[in-house]
């Protein structure tokens, strides 16, 4: 059982970490997107091309019609922590009770 348990574990790690690279794009590409950076950098073309399909979801729920504040990477990273607190909790909670 002690094998599950340390896959259940390293899997818990993984995500943890995929979900904290992936809050500091978004936070990165909102604030590159505050200075109007050139969309031929490979680095801001990287950016946006990890952060769209996260927040294209967000933006088509949310209408931004109007408002000059984009909201959608903030509910973004909210829904991250989310499932930081939720589901890899839950996990790394998993593989200590099966060993």
């Amino acid at each position: 059982m002690f094998v599950l348990a340390n896959f259940i574990g390293a899997v818990a790690t993984i995500l943890n970490i995929m979900v904290t690279i992936l809050i500091w794009l978004i936070i990165i590409s909102a604030v590159i997107s505050w200075v109007n950076p050139d969309p031929y950098n490979p680095i801001v073309q990287f950016l946006y091309r990890t952060t769209a399909p996260i927040l294209r979801p967000i933006r088509r729920l949310i209408p931004i019609r109007g408002v000059p504040i984009d909201f959608s990477p903030m509910i973004a990273i909210l829904i991250l922590i989310f499932l930081r607190f939720f589901i890899i909790r839950s996990l790394v909670d998993l593989s200590l009770r099966l060993r």
